[in-house]
């Protein structure tokens, strides 16, 4: 029997027998197809990378059904018969780009353009299926994908510009109509969204009809339950008990990882079996076949109009996953895994208070049906028995008034994460009355969703009131318990009595809209995302400051650019994954397998023995001191490296890598130090170099001795931040001759590669060659921590002498990779009355790790960011924790972001001691130039360059702070269950330029290729080089010239060519790399000019690199640009004033609008720029407000995947998000008087947490008013970052038990 398929129209035909049925759709496009567009990033169905559409041809109604699937879950046998098109399929370079490529590259949407294939297919499958696409369908249609670049708002744009009902000028900033200019819609590129791209091959439907061989094979497709029962009865008689897996969509994968190392004997595909495709309406109620997908439920349910029910439940169950998942993922599949494996599942706790029932089929039973409690209570279900289909019933033919309502409380608003808790009321009410109910909660830490009949039949009979609800309400707090080691138990289990009162306040007697603000806020769905982007245009330097779309992009959209992981693989190629500890501090006594056995494709276990001879053992290395690169004797934290397991295939070696056990001895030695306390204890201290000590400022005891008021010894703890790159680390080292070897490195520092590399191997460095394209996002975390992946894979190749590979898994990564470096702060300020600050004294602990890296940048960094104010007089005490705990790496404005939320924090608190606004407080401590030189020293520039004081007040107008002050104030005294705060907050960030260098070269056709030291990482850099290349040429002013960047091309990093490339980071690098090629290019027009003179008239560029090339001009140069002393250090400025609204029932978030002016100076490129602001925005939205970055008590990270890991989606930006980018004039010593904008604007998402501050202090004193406290409340700490249960518990954890309670007292005395 044959697989028969169709990749973007290509047949693919695979002998069944010779296919391993585990088999990943995404392995197989990506090692056995030219096809690279489907990217690996999470390999859990969790970001979007892998998507694709999936059409099926139905040969009965003659009709296409196209969808989008994750390909890393999807198995390859299951698309038989299918035809897939990948975002190469859509469009491409040869054959033209499509539509959806062109309007991402003309929104500026895509960055670094990893995430950008599967963005393009999941836009395109939603314009499949609509034939009116609305601005509403846009904001969904990316809605599961993840990118951690743009801020998601370019994306949502270019998706809203295909709406049938959006007006262009609506949209953000654009290379199709600049504002300004009278648009049109017909202005964009036009998209007919009816005319199908991969039309569905003929050849596929001449297959559908086929005989199907059914039990031949590992992989088998009943079409029967009869066929589907023998088949069973087979494999269970079989002596030797044949391991089965029933296959429908294998979504669960995603979440039980496990489930891919298991080799089972067969794979059934029960998804052909009529019965279990059933959708079914009778007069009881729908009949679902297991196997219908969630997709599907959702459509059907919605078409049931006699009961409301099935809307609401359709709509709750658009937040179960992505709907790339609810695509595969089928009803039956999702009750199975919450029966059988305890999955926290949404979908069997709305249907159990729907009344559910389920169908089982039962080898030893037969067909039973039992209801959907019983199912969930009962044993979990045999290997052999499955669910055949769902029945939920009709309820509103009972003569009472039916009340149905599903809630959720989860970190993303609209999918995409597991719930906190969720619940699921039916109430059939009479008068008023509660005649019955089914309460139903889940997912809150128990085996399965459970009803609370105790207080169901409480609620029976009764009239809700005050008291009634109370009561109820104490109650549910018996039976709505976490289990023991749930996380955030005490906010889980607060989330189900304000639930139930969501639910029945609307029947308290008492209770009318208009009764003193008592009523419920009802809930509002998410505001429409808009935005504003007011961008200078600088024609001065032409083609730079021009806002061109980023060069590449529409390569990125379509899947062609080249990753090192698309790089086809070489002859003979192997594959790495990492070995890494589990202890913190213990002796390696060796490493094994289980059971004993090696792995099948395993060829050898690489470690610090096979480093050659000569050679050294080091993985890093940096003028502060090396890293080892494999533990040798002792481990140093959980999660370094202890060896490379090499295999035949990527999936052999991540295998074989999760059997490894290391045995470990901890016997006799020291315990681990895993706290900065115990750090200092036992003075486990690295010494911080003088020359990177921060400078203090003034006399701290003067302050102290003048201030009206002091806060003494007050603490603050920072926690860290992955990285969430979304291509993970990867690397392949190929052997060359002569003992050399080269390495394809996604790195930031291919330099320091090259030496780490040479120097671990033991050979010159001239036998080592890295070469580094691009790099799907770095942030920071590809500077330290690629070097010793891209060693660890030269060492196995050189030892082996075979090319060896790796692409690191998501899990590996983020816990081998580290992050931001956790803090412990204590303070001291002293303040006068007027809220002016005299001094302040900061002791700051910061964990480094277990060796040092680039940790002692960390200070003055902190000390940078944090001088934004005049405290009068700064003084400070840093020590450097090594602790045994994973090193610390470098991440987007490493320190800087902390010291910016120490500066808010001691305001917030000051503010809070004098009960005045923390503005301002601001305000009156905004440097004058005089202070800023004074706490900068040469780096504050010259008096008219300080341009955050007039900032400061011109985004106060331009975003009504006041007024809205005011509306918040308002809103806040109204409003009892939701309350918003709002906030302004200033930044200045020191960046520091470095000597880069640069090569352009025009070559005999005219054509440019240049080279620079500088990694594209997506910020941009290319585009600004080919920019400023297309100036300095310009320069010549020659025929053509003015066109001259459309033949200009960047070309890849590659060490031995481009030597001195230095490191790709600190915000400056694009800067720098132009201003080296600038040198280059004032080096050829010297040459070309007296060409020029000769001719004796006008001439064409084409023509004169002509004549260039007859007489043997030199027509390539390079240089290495240095930077002045002056410039070397300068300061950025922004400001941010943001607005939220939390939910003081659940603790939710939504910010509903931030406004930011940013000075870039002179931009090279505003539309790079204003991508940059944005993406660096929303990543400082997650570190302030999302991502937890939770370990256990010897540091290995839980937080270790996309189910737990929450970076920012397209539901938690801003929805209004206006930016202006300040053109702050001439700046003589900086590069054409641009400034940086990778890093700074990440310090302003700050904003968003002083706002939820205030919000939150709103709630508190509404709280103490309720429970009759007199205090106010103010003084009280935020956490970073502030998750829904932070903000839930600071708003109270009580809180809905204490309204009632205040509510009857209020009552009783009417």
């Amino acid at each position: 029997m044959s697989l028969v398929f169709a990749i973007n129209g290509q047949r693919f035909e695979l002998d069944l027998s010779s296919v391993d049925p585990s088999t990943t759709l995404l392995e197989f496009l990506r090692y056995e197809t030219p096809f690279k567009s489907v990217k690996l990033s999470c390999g859990e169905g969790g970001c979007g990378a892998c998507v694709v559409l999936l059409s099926k041809y139905d040969p009965v109604l003659q009709t296409v059904e196209d969808f989008t699937v994750s390909s890393c879950l999807t198995l390859l046998c299951s698309i038989n018969h299918c035809s897939i098109t990948t975002s190469e399929g859509l469009g491409n370079s040869r054959d033209g780009f499509h539509t959806i490529h062109d309007r991402f590259s003309g929104f500026h949407a895509s960055q670094c353009g990893f995430c950008t294939p599967g963005m393009s297919v999941s836009l395109y499958s939603a314009l499949l299926d609509f034939s009116e696409f609305t601005v509403l369908e846009a904001e969904k249609a990316v809605s599961g994908n993840l990118c951690r670049c743009t801020g998601y708002r370019p994306i949502v744009d270019a998706c809203k510009s295909f709406a049938a009902d959006v007006d262009i000028e609506d949209l953000g900033f654009n290379s199709f109509c600049k504002k300004g200019d009278s648009c049109k819609n017909n202005s964009l590129p036009r998209c007919d969204s009816e005319k199908r791209v991969c039309s569905f091959p003929e050849f596929l439907k001449d297959e559908i009809n086929k005989s199907v061989d059914s039990g031949m094979h590992r992989w088998c497709s009943p079409g029967s339950v009869e066929e589907l029962q023998r088949l069973l009865r087979t494999c269970k008689a079989n002596s030797d008990g044949l391991s089965i897996k029933l296959i429908a969509g294998n979504t669960s994968t995603g979440y039980y990882k496990d489930e891919r190392e298991r080799n089972y004997n067969k794979y059934v595909d029960i998804t052909r079996i009529p019965e279990m495709k059933v959708i079914r309406e009778n007069e009881n109620g729908v009949e679902i076949g297991a196997v219908v997908t969630i997709s599907k439920v959702i459509a059907a349910l919605k078409e049931i109009r006699v009961e409301k029910m099935f809307g609401k439940l359709a709509a709750h169950m658009e937040k179960i996953a992505a709907r790339f998942i609810r695509n595969f993922g089928s009803i039956g599949g999702n009750l199975v895994m919450a029966q059988r494996k305890q999955f926290p599942s949404d979908m069997a706790t709305i249907l159990l208070a729907a009344g559910a029932s389920v169908n089982i089929m039962s080898l030893s039973r037969g067909l039973e049906k039992v209801t959907l409690e019983q199912f969930l209570q009962g044993p979990p279900l045999e290997a052999y028995d499955l669910v055949v289909t769902i029945e939920i019933p009709f309820w509103h033919r009972q003569s009472s008034e039916l009340l149905f309502e599903t809630y959720r409380a989860a970190p993303r608003p609209n999918g995409s994460a597991l719930a906190y808790l969720n619940a699921a009321f039916l109430a059939r009410v009479k008068d008023r009355m509660v005649v019955n109910c089914r309460l139903a909660f889940g997912a809150y830490g128990t085996k399965h969703a459970i009803r609370c009949k105790e207080v169901e039949e409480f609620l029976s009979g009764k009239v809700i009131t005050d008291n009634v609800l109370s009561e109820a309400i104490t109650l549910l707090g018996k039976f709505v318990v976490p289990e023991e080691g749930t996380s955030n138990l005490a906010y889980r289990s607060s989330l189900a009595p304000g639930f139930l009162f969501k639910f029945f306040h609307s029947l308290i007697l008492a209770e009318k809209p208009s009764s003193n603000g008592f009523h419920l806020d009802q809930p509002k769905p998410l505001p429409m995302l808009s935005s504003s982007q007011h961008i200078p245009i600088n024609d001065e330097f032409f083609p730079v400051g021009e806002p061109v779309a980023k060069s590449g992009a529409s390569l990125q959209a379509s899947g062609e650019a080249v990753y090192v992981d698309d790089i086809p693989a070489p002859t003979n190629c192997l594959y790495g994954a990492f070995i890494y500890s589990t202890k913190p501090y213990a002796k390696v006594k060796g490493i094994c397998f289980k059971e004993n056995s090696v792995p099948d494709g395993v060829l050898a276990v690489i470690s610090y023995k096979d480093v050659p001879k000569g050679g050294q053992n080091i993985g890093m290395k940096f003028s502060f001191g090396p890293e080892p690169l494999f533990a040798e004797d002792f481990t140093l934290h959980v999660g370094q490296c202890i060896a490379l397991v090499v295999a035949d295939t990527q999936r052999h070696a991540d295998t074989a890598a999760n059997l490894a056990i290391v045995e470990y001895e901890t016997e006799d030695l020291e315990p681990p130090i895993l706290s900065v306390e115990d750090a200092v204890k036992n003075s486990s201290l690295f010494e911080i170099y003088p020359f990177l000590y921060p400078q203090q400022v003034g006399d701290t005891s003067k302050g102290m001795s003048e201030a009206d008021h002091r806060i003494l010894s007050s603490e603050i703890r920072l926690g860290s931040q992955y990285f969430f790159y979304m291509e993970t680390q990867t690397a392949l080292a190929v052997p060359d001759e002569d003992n050399s070897i080269v390495v394809y490195s996604s790195c930031q520092t291919p330099q320091y590669v090259h030496s780490v590399v040479a120097t671990c191997l033991g050979i010159p460095e001239n036998k080592v060659r890295i070469i580094t394209r691009r790099v799907g996002g770095g942030f920071g975390g590809k500077a330290v921590k690629a070097m010793p992946v891209a060693t660890a894979c030269a060492v196995a190749a050189n030892k082996l002498q075979r090319p060896v590979r790796t692409y690191v898994n998501r899990k590996t990564d983020m816990i081998m990779t580290g992050g931001r470096h956790p803090m412990k702060i204590t303070y001291s300020v002293g303040f006068k009355s007027t809220g002016k600050i005299t001094a302040l004294e900061l002791e700051i602990l910061i964990d480094a790790g277990a060796t040092v890296g680039l940790s002692m940048l960390i200070p003055s960094n902190i000390i940078g960011a944090l001088k934004k104010y005049n405290w009068g007089a700064l003084s400070f005490d840093f020590k450097l924790c090594k602790t045994n705990l994973l090193s610390k790496a470098i991440m987007r404005a490493p320190g800087d972001v902390q010291g910016t939320y120490i500066a808010e924090a001691i305001i917030e608190n000051v503010a809070s001691s004098l009960s005045l606004e923390a503005d301002t407080i601001r305000k009156i401590n905004l440097h004058t130039y005089e202070s800023l030189a004074l706490f900068y020293n040469r780096g504050a520039g010259e008096p008219h360059e300080y341009t955050l004081s007039s900032m400061w007040d011109k985004l106060g107008v331009s975003s009504k702070f006041e007024e809205r002050v005011s509306l918040v104030r308002e809103f806040n005294e109204s409003n009892i269950w939701r309350k918003r705060g709002i906030s302004r907050v200033p930044i200045i960030y020191p960046v520091s330029m470095f000597a880069t260098p640069g090569r352009v070269s025009v070559l005999s056709d005219g054509t440019v290729v240049v080279e620079v030291g500088g990694i594209e990482l997506g910020q941009g850099l290319w585009t600004k080089v080919k920019q400023m290349v297309g100036y300095a040429l310009g320069m010549l002013q020659c025929g053509g010239t003015e066109k001259l960047v459309d033949k200009i091309r960047v070309v890849q990093s590659d060490t031995l060519s481009m030597v001195q490339g230095n490191f790709t980071g600190g915000s400056t690098t694009s800067e720098g790399s132009c201003a080296a090629v600038r040198l280059c290019c004032e080096t050829l027009v010297k040459r070309l000019k007296p060409l020029m003179e000769k001719s004796g008239g006008p001439i064409s560029w084409n023509n004169l690199i002509s004549q260039a090339y007859a007489q043997s001009v030199n027509l390539s140069a390079s240089d290495l640009y240095t930077p002045e002393e002056t410039p070397t250090q300068y300061l950025n400025y922004g400001v941010a004033v943001s607005e939220v609204e939390i939910d003081l029932v659940t603790g939710q978030t939504t910010v509903l609008q931030t406004d930011i002016l940013y000075d870039s100076g002179k931009s090279l490129n505003p539309a790079v720029d204003l991508g940059q602001i944005e993406g660096a925005f929303v990543q400082g939205l997650g570190f302030f407000m999302l991502e937890e970055y939770i370990t256990d008590s010897e540091g290995l990270v839980l937080t270790d995947s996309t189910w737990t890991y929450k970076i920012p989606t397209v539901d938690t930006i801003p929805r209004q998000f206006n930016v202006e980018i300040l053109n702050s004039g001439r700046h003589e010593k900086r590069i054409l008087s641009s400034k940086a904008s990778g890093e700074p604007p990440l310090l302003l998402a700050a904003s968003v947490h002083c706002a939820t501050r205030e919000a939150v202090k709103e709630a508190r004193k509404q709280l103490r008013m309720w429970k009759g406290v007199n205090d106010s409340g103010l003084m009280f700490q935020l956490p970073v970052p502030a998750t829904m249960p932070v903000v839930k518990e600071l708003c109270g954890l009580d809180t809905v038990e204490s309204y009632l309670e205040w509510k009857s007292g209020v009552n009783s005395r009417l």
